[in-house]
């Protein structure tokens, strides 16, 4: 019993932590709608801020130095950067908040270094106390009234000052806000300056608990929109209870012996809620127009055509005049514009946003490996069955995602990635668990670099070819009209959820070919390479990179992006910052993406 009163305590002190953190990230999308995927790297600077202070100044100066300091930098990087993007489409927002964070991880790295930072305890916090005959952290003893302390400071501000009110009447109409006369700008800008500041709070507090460390931000930022999820869009009371369940099914968890469970369950809940309660505990549906009207679909124009074939020809003449790195480079380029397609297929025309492609993209790198390694399978027979496992995973996991939308739709695909990377992850005995498997190497007539190159070349210019066909088929029609306007298609006689269930599916099977290609160009597979939130999110930056509404946004995108990518890498430590900036950049001068703003410059070509 006294096991589980600890672990129930050690549940209550984790879920202030993260009610901090999603409070930030739920008040800022609540009132400007941006779903921001630097609130990570905002909890990670509010660590590292928290250490550098707190040796200079003292423990709680410090920390409250830290918060300040971070929310500082969020009202800078509002003003400077977010600004430009509120009226620009959603996942134009996620781009630039995505360069953001690259940038920040770098920061962090140059200023910081590498190493882990330990922190001081906190001042007469640092013993611990007796409670049911077991030994308990003081200092979890504050968090654990920390978190309660903020909500209440929040609900007093929101709705007994004016400040709040305005917040609040922003959340339910900014339009209506804007037309009574008051400063859009500078409410939304300190709305970001708090919400950074809450994230910036929740890291500083942590230094006691664990080290700075560069790694903190894409886990902080994953558990934040799950807590965000869970709890409903915008809803900081929702954010408090989806915290304390997620922390306390975590702690049960452990009091249970099943501490492997903790890598995955809190997505497990949230895709739980989501399939019961579509808009989470205490959430509403969010209204999320289109920045823009879809455009219609058209072919290739004559000199996008012919442009197209002359590449063609040209990849096909390159291992005849090189066989080094170039053919190598080549191949990832091939099967990550092949993986991006299959993304594109769903979110471009499909109008479905997947936060947990690579889900797809591991089954079809695991199936093939599984089954070379451990069934004795020939490459051939292996590679063909990738896509089928794949398709299958995302048959059963679209059934439940499609019957949602937008945001929720998104984090639900997060969920099923996340719980099918921590089975792979733990699976020792048939996935080799952290390590993976190896020696999963092409046969013998593939082996070489040219004929692997080539063999790239064909199954991911077919896979591409095959998912341009199904776009100008009657399903394809079906599909962008199901986007466009559900309720006209489903008076027309079109099943809008098998449509877009089919096209999940079919996006899941593609995702697998690409998956199969990955594991036999690289002769080895693990759950970071294949199934991790970081690939997932490397895919829908090649899409927006690309450009969205283009059919070869999403190849030209990963060429541009796995180049520039594997450039930077390879010549300086601090290739996010490089990339980042130039992903701004491009947000910023051509939201449209590459193709975008190559169509603007010379011509029409074809759309999504």
């Amino acid at each position: 019993m006294s096991s589980l009163l600890i672990q129930f305590l050690n549940g209550l002190a984790s879920a202030s932590t993260l009610f901090l953190v999603a409070a930030g990230l739920s008040l800022i999308f609540g009132v400007t709608r941006i779903v921001n995927f630097a609130h990570g790297a905002l909890y990670m600077l509010g660590i590292y801020a928290a250490y550098s202070f707190s040796g200079r100044l003292g423990f709680w100066p410090g920390v409250l130095a830290a918060a300040v300091a971070v929310g500082a930098f969020g009202a800078a990087a509002e003003i400077a950067l977010l600004r430009r993007l509120y009226r620009a489409p959603e996942l134009l927002q996620l781009l630039g908040t995505f360069a953001l964070t690259l940038i920040v991880e770098d920061f962090t790295l140059w200023y910081w270094g590498a190493e882990d930072l330990l922190g001081p305890r906190a001042p007469r916090l640092a013993g611990s106390v007796r409670i049911a005959g077991s030994a308990f952290p003081q200092y979890d003893l504050f968090l654990i009234a920390v978190g309660p302390v903020v909500l209440g400071a929040l609900w007093l501000l929101l709705r007994r000052t004016r400040w709040g009110r305005l917040v609040r009447a922003a959340t339910q109409d900014r339009d209506m806000v804007a037309a009574l006369g008051v400063n859009q700008k500078w409410l939304f800008t300190g709305v970001f300056a708090l919400g950074a500041a809450l994230a910036g709070l929740a890291g500083a507090l942590e230094v006691p608990r664990q080290p700075a460390q560069l790694s903190l931000d894409l886990p902080a930022m994953s558990d934040a929109f799950v807590v965000v999820v869970v709890g409903g869009m915008g809803s900081i009371p929702g954010a408090f209870l989806a915290a304390i369940l997620i922390g306390e099914v975590k702690a049960l968890c452990v009091a249970l012996g099943f501490s492997k469970l903790t890598l995955v369950v809190e997505f497990v809940v949230m895709a739980v809620v989501l399939v019961l309660r579509p808009h989470g505990l205490l959430g509403k549906p969010w209204e999320n127009p289109r920045a823009e009207e879809p455009e219609p679909l058209r072919a290739a124009s004559r000199a996008m055509s012919i442009a197209g074939a002359v590449a063609l020809v040209a990849l096909v003449a390159l291992p005849f005049f090189t066989t080094g790195y170039a053919l190598v480079l080549a191949v990832d380029i091939f099967v990550f514009a092949l993986f991006a397609a299959s993304l594109h297929f769903i979110m471009g025309p499909g109008g479905m946003t997947s936060f947990g492609h690579a889900a797809y993209l591991g089954l079809g790198a695991y199936a093939a490996g599984l089954l070379l390694r451990k069934a004795a399978w020939p490459m051939e027979a292996a590679l063909l069955a990738a896509p089928i496992a794949a398709a299958a995973g995302a048959a059963l996991f679209g059934w439940f995602c499609v019957r949602l939308s937008g945001v929720y739709l998104a984090m639900l695909t997060l969920a099923v990635a996340q719980i099918v990377w921590s089975v792979a992850y733990q699976w020792d005995a048939l996935t080799g668990g952290s390590n993976g498997l190896i020696g999963v190497w092409p046969a013998g007539w593939a082996a070489s670099r040219q004929a692997f190159y080539l063999l790239a070349l064909v199954v991911c210019a077919a896979g591409i070819l095959l998912l341009r066909r199904a776009l100008f088929a009657p399903f394809g029609w079906a599909l962008r009209a199901a986007r466009d306007s559900p309720l006209r298609a489903e008076a027309t006689g079109i099943d809008v959820r098998r449509t877009q269930w089919i096209a999940f599916a079919a996006a899941g099977g593609v995702a697998g070919i690409a998956g199969g290609m990955y594991a036999f160009s690289k002769g080895s597979i693990s759950p970071d390479s294949t199934l991790a939130v970081s690939r997932s999110v490397d895919a829908l930056v090649m899409v927006l990179l690309g450009g969205v509404q283009a059919l070869s946004g999403p190849w030209i995108g990963a060429a541009a992006y796995t180049w520039l990518h594997d450039v930077l890498a390879r010549n300086t430590d601090y290739w996010r910052a490089i990339l980042g900036a130039a992903m701004l950049a491009i947000v910023l001068a051509f939201p449209q993406g590459i193709v975008g703003a190559l169509r603007a410059r010379f011509g029409a070509g074809e759309k999504a």
